[in-house]
């Protein structure tokens, strides 16, 4: 049966909050001895193999004073949530065979940022503010023609795509067309993993000689990308693909015995990620849903005091999915206490 394992020295959870460099060097030797000292297996080994999925663990998300810090209604939700899941890798060393790691990824003119947007007062739109297809009918936003010729499009195409696109978004009954501040900007320190989650995960590839998987999403700058499967809306108004599904990242995924997901935020990406695994039809057909495991107390929704709260949608959603055949867990508990067949892995391990 797995045994969970003592947290290394070198982890500080008081550190969590902090932006760092990662001693690779120091980190790769520790895990080396690590891995000896506890009978740590090359993952490849793993009879029954375990992926830890980590929606989007960056800065800009997950630390404090960063651009969409998903606090939740406690103000420090994403924080709490990095400490208890840098605790959870280390301690699971042994069981998690290989971790993945999606990455949100913008740049500046994007269809959900303000550069792309303007109203009849030559203004741009102020972060959080919802477009709906009333307001683009109306004129009360409409497409700044100088960012579409910067994107290389012609303006009208990309006025007609943005009434289009925002109708197409109301039909799938998510949200509306959110003008989210500028976050996880590719090159920027917010686009980073947070640096505890980083330096857990490197010492998890070393200790189990296990490379993590880095997977990118939401770079289009004509779509959402809420999900890690593929974005919001897939084709535009003239049937043009805007983007794709993320086939290979499903077929990992479902080559373990069991997946652990956690990440931010509960409510968006997270979520999204999770019903997107659950409708896809090649996941139906080899029975993902019930190896699916949502720790619960490592992610947060989204909360905006006095703006927007998530926190009941983002329940409800995991409501939804544990009436599928999803276990919501929460990382403290002894993974040999969790239902399903994670058990089956778990006892393979010494």
């Amino acid at each position: 049966m797995h045994d969970e394992l003592p947290l290394p020295s070198h982890y500080e959870p008081d550190r969590v909050a902090d932006v760092w460099r990662v001693d690779y060097e120091r980190r790769f030797a520790d895990a080396v001895a690590w891995a000896a000292r506890h009978g740590l297996a090359p993952a490849a080994s793993d009879e029954q193999a375990v992926c830890l999925l980590v929606v989007d663990g960056q800065n800009t998300f997950c630390t404090p004073g960063f651009e969409l810090f998903v606090g939740g209604r406690s103000g420090v939700g994403a924080l709490e949530d990095s400490r208890r899941l840098c605790a959870f890798v280390y301690r699971n060393l042994g069981l998690i065979s290989q971790s993945v790691a999606t990455l949100d990824t913008h740049q500046a003119f994007q269809i959900f940022h303000a550069p792309l947007l303007v109203g009849p007062d030559g203004r741009h739109p102020d972060p959080y503010t919802l477009v709906s297809t009333e307001d683009i009918a109306s004129g009360r936003w409409r497409i700044n023609a100088s960012a579409a010729i910067a994107l290389g499009r012609d303006p009208e195409y990309i006025e007609t795509h943005l009434s289009s696109y925002a109708r197409a978004l109301s039909e799938t009954g998510k949200y509306e067309l959110t003008v989210w501040p500028f976050h996880a900007l590719l090159g920027g320190i917010g686009h980073a993993l947070v640096s505890a989650i980083e330096e857990a995960l490197f010492f998890h590839a070393i200790a189990r000689t296990s490379p993590t998987v880095f997977e990118m999403k939401g770079d289009r700058p004509l779509t959402e990308h809420y999900s890690a499967l593929g974005p919001e809306v897939l084709r535009d108004f003239t049937g043009s693909p805007l983007g794709s599904r993320n086939g290979r990242l499903i077929e990992r995924l479902l080559r373990h015995e069991a997946v652990i997901v956690a990440g931010q935020a509960k409510s968006h990406c997270v979520a999204w990620t999770v019903e997107d695994l659950l409708n896809d039809p090649l996941v139906r057909e080899h029975g993902l849903g019930d190896r699916l495991y949502l720790l619960e107390d490592c992610t947060s929704p989204v909360v905006v005091p006095g703006v927007i709260d998530y926190t009941e949608a983002a329940d409800e959603a995991f409501a939804r999915f544990a009436a599928r055949g999803a276990h919501v867990v929460r990382s403290t508990d002894p993974v040999a206490t969790w239902p399903g067949p994670i058990s089956r892995a778990a006892a393979t391990r010494a």
